[in-house]
């Protein structure tokens, strides 16, 4: 058992924090929505009233925030999770956690930060999504120092099952920001076959079950698919809801566009696909599953 702060209870972070109570980890909870907090209260973790509280005898620091900003704000300062900056306040030796996904610039900000007060800190963003993070079944991509990933693995291990190291610190962003653009493609992509299969008379679902089991198989055929009625538990089946926002993949393919200018690389499908989200949003479909980028070509789906 060890004791962990955790803070940030969104769709993701809610239920990481209950797996890790779950699991027997004294879990000391914060997040700026109350109701938030109090339903980790009910999976087991303990309130607190502040992120600072949260932290005050903390063997472990996790954090998970929407964007670069909040978690600099945080560990940094000038956010109002922690005006003074986190940092300050973690006891020397604890191991600092952060499964935001942000801009890789602004993870290794951070990390040298807590690395300038004796603080070992990992950039472990997430893949699997809010079924995942239910599941207890993300996928953690982790930069940081080897050792620091060793000390964080049985605290993952009860969130995830699956974990791999990309480099040092930064290094697990750029890695999730890669993942996150070949699946706005690819959804995208899967979008439009059906659609265009569609138009053709084709049954949705059976032209799916097809796709699923030859070269067009994808995450996307087979456990997000887009198409209402083909999967019943897919967002699409429920209006869209839940899920993985459109804005948020948005804001994934804005971070992937500023890590591909810094390191001078192209990423024409990339940017093709950032328009898409931005005119799906554009269209209010922001707050949608992403998967809702499929109205953009079929209006009745």
């Amino acid at each position: 058992m060890q004791r962990i702060a955790f803070i940030g209870l969104g769709h993701m972070g809610g239920p990481m924090a209950a797996n890790l109570a779950r699991a027997g980890h004294a879990v000391r909870a914060f997040d700026l929505d109350a109701g938030a907090v109090a339903a980790a209260v009910a999976a087991g973790a303990q309130a607190a009233a502040s992120a600072a509280e949260a932290v005050a005898d903390a063997e472990v620091v996790i954090s998970m925030l929407p964007a670069s900003r909040h978690v600099e704000g945080l560990y940094l300062g000038g956010d109002a999770l922690g005006e003074d900056g986190l940092l300050a306040a973690i006891p020397a030796g604890a191991l600092v956690v952060d499964c935001s996904t942000i801009a890789p610039a602004s993870a290794r900000k951070v990390a040298e930060a807590a690395a300038a007060r004796g603080l070992a800190m990992l950039d472990a963003p997430v893949s699997g999504g809010t079924a995942g993070a239910q599941a207890g079944t993300l996928t953690f991509i982790v930069g940081g120092e080897a050792a620091a990933l060793e000390r964080a693995r049985p605290v993952l291990q009860a969130m995830g099952r699956n974990v791999f190291h990309m480099g040092d610190a930064g290094a697990g962003q750029v890695a999730k920001l890669c993942n996150n653009m070949a699946l706005g493609v690819i959804m995208a992509a899967t979008g439009e076959a059906l659609a265009l299969g569609a138009a053709h008379g084709l049954d949705a679902k059976a032209l799916s079950a097809m796709m699923a089991v030859s070269t067009g198989r994808s995450w996307a055929t087979e456990v997000c698919n887009p198409w209402p009625g083909v999967l019943e538990n897919a967002p699409a089946s429920r209006g869209y809801a839940g899920g993985f926002g459109n804005d948020l993949m948005l804001k994934d393919l804005g971070l992937a566009a500023e890590a591909a200018m810094s390191a001078g690389a192209a990423i024409p499908l990339g940017e093709l696909a950032r328009n898409l989200y931005a005119m799906n949003s554009a269209a209010g479909n922001g707050r949608l599953d992403f998967s809702s980028v499929v109205r953009l070509v079929a209006k009745d789906a």
